[in-house]
């Protein structure tokens, strides 16, 4: 009996040096976190950006692609993130594909009955989005009643011009059927059929964006020191602001944000530089994220030959049918620098590898033209 009595007491002696010791570590355990070590405590409670140590803890942490031998800024690394997967993600095909014509004027479309024209009889192939930035515009056919977007002001040279863009591009991908996005101005004309044109856009997968390295005063002599680190001087560029874009570049340049930044804060007319916002951002943009997915020229044919601050503009004399088939025949796109070498590039309009007229539109035309274009167009 004595024996069993003695053995009862060493068993209950044993699990109560257990109990104490998980106690003991328990209460160390709850020190530890309420009251870590003052070097520590940032980083263990709030997990504070500023604190070091982490870094020593996680060597993965903090760790950055390198360009140029340089880091890249956290909105390089998001900007890059996004702009890849929108460039490589598969996009909905529709079944029936239509191109947006969006228009972007001070008040009223002059040539609203042309467009008519060329536009009748292919309904559900085409949209129509109108900015207009100054007076509410009169329409005179009705294809272009109802199809004005919310405008704000636009300052010539400014980026409030890139954001007029860009609010023509966000209304027209919100119907999914749109798939090639094409940037019209009021002074604007067609020089071909809807079908020539329905199928010169949709029948290729590449953006008609003109971009060209101008190393003179109007070219990299307005860029800014102040767009560095995330653009150089080597990639500025510069080109006409008339795009026809893909939907998938459509939603790029919607998702871009930090060379917009750039531009929106470096980029200024008369600032010593004198940028041109829609001159740079765009042909920038591309050749720095997607350069071989850019044709390099406009399918808006403007005249510059006459070496001015504007293109020439057309009057009433001076359109006839021989000037549009000129034009229309034009298969080699040109640019020239503005430094006083005045060097000029040509090269042939490709379209899906063969040698193709260059333009679909034209511009910049009176809106004393229109009765001569409308007998133009007249079967």
């Amino acid at each position: 009996m004595t024996v069993m009595h003695v053995r009862q007491r060493a068993a209950a002696k044993k699990p109560m040096w257990i109990i104490l010791l998980l106690c003991l570590v328990c209460v160390v355990l709850i020190g530890a976190y309420v009251y870590p070590p003052h070097h520590y405590s940032q980083c263990y409670l709030s997990s504070s950006s500023v604190c070091t140590p982490s870094k020593d803890w996680h060597p993965s942490y903090g760790r950055r692609e390198k360009t140029d031998g340089r880091e890249k800024t956290d909105e390089e690394i998001i900007s890059a993130a996004v702009i890849r997967d929108i460039l490589a993600m598969p996009m909905r095909v529709s079944k029936n594909p239509k191109i947006a014509l969006m228009f972007l004027t001070p008040d009223s479309l002059p040539f609203e009955k042309l467009w008519e024209k060329v536009l009748q009889g292919h309904e559900g192939r085409y949209s129509i989005y109108v900015h207009a930035s100054g007076q509410k515009p009169v329409h005179s056919s009705s294809l272009f009643v109802g199809r004005d977007i919310h405008s704000d002001a636009v300052e010539w040279g400014k980026i409030s011009m890139i954001d007029a863009e860009k609010r023509l591009l966000a209304n027209a991908l919100e119907d999914a059927d749109n798939q090639f996005f094409v940037l019209l101005s009021d002074s604007c004309v067609p020089l071909h059929s809807f079908d020539y044109v329905f199928n010169y856009l949709i029948g290729t997968s590449i953006s008609f964006v003109d971009c060209f390295q101008d190393p003179g005063p109007h070219g990299n002599g307005r860029y800014s020191l102040e767009m560095l680190p995330e653009i150089e001087e080597r990639d500025f560029r510069k080109g006409a602001q008339w795009f026809a874009i893909t939907r998938r570049h459509a939603l790029m340049i919607l998702a871009d944000n930090l060379y917009y930044k750039k531009f929106k804060l470096y980029c200024k007319p008369a600032d010593g530089r004198n940028c041109i916002a829609d001159e740079h951002y765009f042909p920038t943009l591309f050749n720095m994220v997607d350069p071989g997915g850019i044709a390099n020229w406009s399918v808006t044919n403007v005249d510059w030959s006459e070496g001015k601050w504007h293109p020439r503009s057309y009057a009433a004399a001076d359109v006839n049918y021989d000037l549009l088939k000129n034009i229309k025949a034009v298969d080699e796109n040109f640019h020239v620098t503005s430094d006083d070498k005045k060097l000029m590039t040509q090269k042939p309009c490709l379209w899906n590898g063969s040698k193709s007229p260059c333009y679909l539109f034209a511009r910049k035309f009176y809106p004393e033209t229109l009765d001569s274009l409308l007998k133009i167009f007249t079967p």
